[in-house]
């Protein structure tokens, strides 16, 4: 019984070389700064040292945009909805009926859209230039997590590059036959629907095969071993160093103009 499973290139970015724990501690400090307050300078700060640090992930903007445009979709939605219904203070900029935006309420909304971005950017960043081996790794060796949930997590992370393979051809599997080919946004929507489910049924499929065949060669049996050692190095201490500047240059930044907006103040 075979498993077949689509591992992506290990990425060659200077991040790339740091441990897991190290970038996820950097993007804790800056997620926990943008947290306390709510405000444009502190979100924005954050902003430009992150898009500054990009080549660092190997990422450029093309990717970035191809990777990230939802979390930017929902980011934009976010701040339009708290533009929408913020407390109205300060002048008034376009009122329809029940649709008004105020100086206030838009610039609540542009710091809810830029510290969103601001917040996801760290993740896309850690997910960008990690490998999946190397995050188990980190996980089971320095946090000491159950080895059943690492591995299964580590399977998990493997597979998901299947699910878009797979679905393309499901769909051309389906046109094949003559299904999913009728115009109209009701009839694309069916044959959506129709492929989803085939898709889940195939991902079950695969996940009760790879559990069998973990089990059968011994995984969670009794004390493991690791092909790598998970180690600590003078970058990741740079890691850790850059995020927590980040965030001390956000906050200082928000002090220094006024801007400090604590949520629990």
């Amino acid at each position: 019984m075979s498993v077949d499973v689509m591992a992506a290139p290990r990425s060659t970015a200077w991040l790339a070389g740091a441990n897991p724990l190290a970038k996820l501690g950097a993007g804790i400090a800056v997620t926990v700064v943008l947290l306390v307050s709510v405000d444009w300078v502190s979100a924005t700060v954050a902003l430009v040292l992150e898009c500054l640090l990009l080549p660092l992930a190997g990422l450029g903007v093309r990717t970035l945009l191809r990777r990230g445009w939802p979390i930017l979709f929902a980011a934009i939605v976010g701040g339009y909805g708290t533009a929408l219904l913020a407390p109205k203070t300060g002048e008034m900029l376009l009122a329809l009926g029940p649709v008004t935006f105020t100086s206030g309420s838009v610039a609540a909304g542009i710091a809810i859209t830029l510290r969103g971005l601001a917040i996801a950017l760290p993740g896309i960043m850690v997910l960008a230039s990690t490998d999946p081996t190397d995050l188990a790794d980190a996980l089971a060796q320095k946090l000491r997590l159950p080895h059943r949930f690492v591995l299964g997590a580590l399977a998990a992370m493997r597979l998901v590059g299947l699910l878009v393979a797979e679905w393309q051809t499901l769909g051309m599997a389906r046109r094949a036959r003559g299904v999913g080919g009728e115009p109209g946004f009701l009839s694309g929507l069916k044959a959506s629907l129709g492929q989803s489910m085939a898709l889940l049924v195939q991902a079950i499929r695969r996940a009760s095969r790879l559990a069998v065949t973990m089990e059968a060669k011994g995984f969670g049996a009794g004390p493991r071993t690791w092909a790598r050692e998970s180690t600590f190095a003078p970058r990741d201490l740079a890691v850790v160093a850059g995020g927590v500047v980040i965030a001390a240059a956000a906050v200082g930044a928000a002090v220094a103009l006024g801007s400090w907006n604590p949520v629990l103040g």
